[in-house]
Formats: structure tokens, sequence, C-alpha cells
């Protein structure tokens, strides 16, 4: 099968030349288009569900709404774990599910049980909310907002009933969470003294706000021909016409709201506060949604922002669009490491011809590199794979291995034509170059496995490591593989193309020549001396390994984004 595959890519090569041209052309339309991550999605299978309750201690919001819901979904197929965390007004339930479970039902089933809930909760309580799926890394965007005026209430209300909203229009966002800022309510103050004089009840006045601000249905009249739908009007709106509200009639006479309460616009009692450079004001954080790319997210959301500038000019709103910025730390870690790649790239090539000492060779076996690299990409991109720092990072572990498929193939095909060149019957180049690819081509498809199979541990592993870390590892053996897959194909292919038109000197390069009596001396002195160098080579690998408990271990190194 090798055989035969090698003989057709040295017939076909310009064929060969060509698919791995428009390799190189999708691949790299792929990864320009490509959105980019921080971190797999490393994130268990869980649901939050969260509860306010204004004005509960967190001891009556665990016994009162907490425990409920707790038993509510205990039980659940693939339910593993259930925390739950009680504060003042709130209550966070997670559900933890089994990794193999599906995200999607497991939050069906949570809402199923969640249904029939509220009647068992306290009537100030809302109801139970499952929130939103969101990212690993969460937080895509942080930006601040400054009133430049100093009013907080019109910036909240710019913030929650403009901003927020184009926001989460946005694909990829799910959820925007807002700190800081006044949120405007219409306030009714009652004043006791007030109650007492006109001996009334605060829960008059409650019930009479109610039902004059009540929706209620009016039916319908219904002719001969239509029917006309009743809609009740005049309800009250402003703060002056809430203070005409008859609250009761005593003695004769209409007791208003205004003769017991003061009626007006306020602030609502806060739940967090704000500062950007010491000045009060908003911060929104956009979180983004479960699978959604943090790059491709944040630039909509940056493009949305920039839509919303004449609206920010003419409310005198100051922004201030990145006070936390993943996907800075995204491309600053893509270009650092794309300039890497280029120069490890750059030192291979130069190291090929060092000691091939022939410009042709050095360029086959460095053309395995791209090819690899991008095949690897092309793959997990149609497979769905977003790239993140855990890909690329193990792209560049296999820069230095992708290359020496290739350089095996191309050295022995190189010394094999530069020998059939001197020989008194030449034989024909595809068929050197054939039989010199056979020669080697065991032992390279037997390393190249072997070397692949040393990564297959991290497909295996499970929880928050396996989900962080097997893209690394499918990231290197697929370039692995494709560097395989290139010698294979492309480098008979090219060695026939670029390899077959000259005679070739069949001494060694220079820097063989003066290598070459270097290591002889060597490899003499460690046969006499066998002994002393198996024990030295013992002690090393004692010490290393009883240095291996002192070493300090950490999930995750140091990220100074």
């Amino acid at each position: 099968m090798l055989s035969g595959l090698i003989r057709l890519s040295i017939r076909y090569h310009g064929i060969v030349m060509t698919l791995a041209a428009l390799l190189l052309a999708y691949g790299g339309f792929r990864i320009a288009t490509a959105g980019l991550d921080m971190f797999p999605e490393f994130a268990p299978k869980k649901v939050i569900i969260q509860t306010e309750a204004p004005g509960l201690s967190p001891g009556q919001v665990e016994v009162l709404i907490s425990r409920p819901i707790e038993l509510a979904i205990a039980g659940l197929a693939n339910l593993q774990l259930t925390r739950s965390e009680s504060i003042q007004g709130l209550s966070v339930v997670t559900a933890t599910f089994d990794e193999a479970s599906d995200l999607f039902r497991n939050r069906q089933l949570v809402s199923e049980r969640l249904a029939n809930l509220p009647g068992r909760l306290p009537a100030t309580a809302g109801p139970p909310v499952v929130l939103p799926l969101s990212s690993s890394s969460a937080t895509v965007l942080t930006l601040g907002l400054n009133a430049n005026d100093g009013d907080l209430l019109n910036l909240r209300t710019v913030a929650d009933w403009t901003i927020v909203p184009r926001l989460l229009a946005i694909p990829g966002v799910a959820d925007v969470n807002v700190f800081g800022g006044s949120i405007k309510q219409l306030q009714i103050q009652v004043n006791p003294l007030q109650l007492q004089r006109f001996n009334t009840g605060l829960n008059e006045v409650i019930q009479a706000v109610s039902e004059a601000i009540r929706q209620r249905g009016s039916g319908f009249v219904e002719t001969d021909n239509q029917r006309m739908t009743l809609q009740l009007t005049g309800l009250p709106v402003s703060p002056v016409e809430f203070e005409q509200l008859v609250i009761k009639r005593e003695h004769g006479q209409n007791i208003t709201l205004a003769q017991l309460a003061s009626v007006g616009y306020g602030p609502e009692p806060p739940f967090s506060a704000a500062q950007i450079q010491g000045e009060a004001g908003i911060i929104l954080m956009v979180i983004g949604q479960y699978g959604a790319n943090t790059l491709s997210v944040s630039r909509r959301i940056e493009q949305a922002l920039e839509a919303l500038q004449p609206l920010f000019k003419q409310q005198g709103i100051s922004l201030h669009p990145h006070l936390f910025r993943p996907a800075d730390y995204i491309e600053t870690s893509v270009n650092k490491l794309s300039g890497h790649l280029l120069l490890g790239g750059l030192f291979v090539l130069i190291t090929l011809y060092a000691f091939l000492f022939n410009l042709r060779t050095a360029i086959i076996a460095a053309l395995a590199i791209p090819l690899s690299l991008v095949g690897a990409i092309v793959v997990l991109l149609e497979y769905g794979v977003n790239l993140n720092v855990m890909v690329l990072g193990g792209l560049a572990i296999a820069l230095g291995e992708v290359v020496d498929d290739a350089i095996i193939d191309t050295e022995n095909i190189f010394r094999r034509l530069r020998q059939n060149h001197q020989s008194a019957t030449p034989l024909p180049a595809d068929q050197v170059i054939h039989s010199a690819s056979l020669e080697v081509r065991g032992s390279v498809v037997y390393a190249s496995f072997i070397v692949a199979l040393v990564f297959v541990p991290l497909l295996t592993l499970d929880g928050i490591a396996g989900r962080l870390f097997a893209p690394l590892g499918q990231a290197y053996i697929l370039a692995i593989l494709m560097s395989l897959l290139t010698a294979l194909i492309l480098t008979p292919a090219l060695s026939y193309l670029l390899l077959t038109g000259g005679k070739g000197s069949l001494s060694d390069p220079p820097l063989m020549r003066f290598i070459k009596p270097l290591y002889h001396n060597l490899l003499s002195w460690v046969i006499k001396h066998f002994r002393v160098v198996a024990l030295c080579c013992f002690a090393i690998c004692l010490a290393s390994l009883a240095a291996i408990p002192g070493f300090s271990n950490k999930f995750l190194p140091e990220l100074r984004e």
C-alpha cells in the first residue's frame, strides 16, 4: 500500500503539488476567519438557579428558598452534586451533573422541577431563574460608563434600557451584569405621623395603590358585525396622579395619598456600587455564551459600542471600553506564538541547510512544517474545535517533530540520487526516489505512531484536566499524523521535482566532515569506558527522580493577562 502511494505521488507530482497549494490556501483562509479563545470549555456540566428574596435574612433564605429548591431537584437523572449559597435577599443553587450527560437536557429537567415550585416559596420571593449558559472564561468584556453631569439615575436608565438590550442582541452574549448607578423608581414614602393622624393603616395604603395600578381586562362589546375590545385607561403613572389617589373616605371627606405620604422619583436602594478612576459610574460585565468564541464576540461588542457613540455624546456619557478585555491576551499570545513559529521554522531551515549543504533539500524538508500544522488546524476547525491557547501550544510542541519524517526521507533520497548520478549505469530518477523512500518508510511510520501515542493519555483524562488538556493532545497528534502523510506523499513528489536535475558530490557536507571525527572519538571513548558512562547515567536518573517531590506544582502557570 505504501509502495503504491509513493509511486502515485511521484508519477502525479503536479497534482500533488497543486493539492498541497490548495490546502495551504484553504487553511490560510480558515485560520484568518476562525475565532480564537483563551481556553477550551473546561467548566463542569452544571445548572445554576438564582432566586431573589428582598428583605429576607441569610438564614431565612436558606430555610425558605434554598432548601426547597434543593429538595425539588433532588433525584434528577445524572445529578451528582447540589450546592447552595444563601446571602441576604439572594439564593444561588448549583446543580452539577455527570460529564457524559447532555447539558441542555439537564437544564430542561431542572426547569420542569422548578415550574411547580413558586407556590411553595414566600410571597415576597421572585421565581427561581435558571441562569443563562455561560462560557468557562465567563467575562468576555468589562466596560465602564461615567456621566459627565454626575446624574447616575439617567446613566443607569440609559444602561438598562438602551445599552444592555443592544448587547444582549449580539450573537454569543449570554448575559450582561450591571453594577453601580441608581435605578430610577417611583417611590411612595409614607409618613407614620400622618397615618396616625388620619387613623389609617399601612395595609390600607398598600391595598389602595395596588388596586389603582392593577391592569384589568374589561371584556368586549359585540355588535352585529364586529367585536370591540374594551381597555381601561386613566391609570396613574406620574407622581401628581398618584398623590390624587383616594385612600379612604372618612366623615364625608376624602383622604388622599398626598396627605399620607410623599410621592416622587428616587433611586432604588443600592445593591452594588462602582467607581471608574475614582469617579462613581457603572460597570458592565458582558458574559459569553457557552461555546461562544471570545475574540469574535469581543469584536462584535466593540462594533455595537461604536454604533452607540452618537448616543453617548448626546447623553454626555463617557465610555471606558477596555477595563478588562481577555481578547487582548488572546491576540498577544497568538501574535507572539506566530512569531515564535516563524522563527522556529527559520532555525529549522538554517539547520537543515547547514547539515545537508543543499538549499533544495532544506526547502523540501522545511515545507513539512506549514503543511503539517495547517493540515492539523483545518481538521480541528472542520470538527468544530475552536482555536485556543492549548491548541496553539500543542502545535508549538509539535514544531520540532513534524519535520523529522521529511528530513529522514529527503536525506536518504538525496544521498541515493547522488550515488545514482555517480553510477556507471544510472537508474531512472523516479525509481531511485521510490526505492529510497521505501528504505526508510517502515522506521518513519513506526516512529511517528510511537511519538503520537505518547500523547494519547492526555485524551483519557477526565474532569477539568481532561477538558483543558485534551485539545493540546489532539493538536499534537494530528500534527504528527499530518507530517507522516506529508512525508509519504509530498516529499517524494518534491524530491522528484527539485532534486533530479543535477549531479551532486559524493563527499559529505562541510559540517558533517567536521563533526564525524569528533563523534568517532567520543563514541570510541564511551565504548572503552562503558561502565563509567552507565553508572553516571544511572546516578543522574536517580537524582532526577529524587528531585521530583521537591518540585512545586500548579494546575496552570501564572497568567499575566
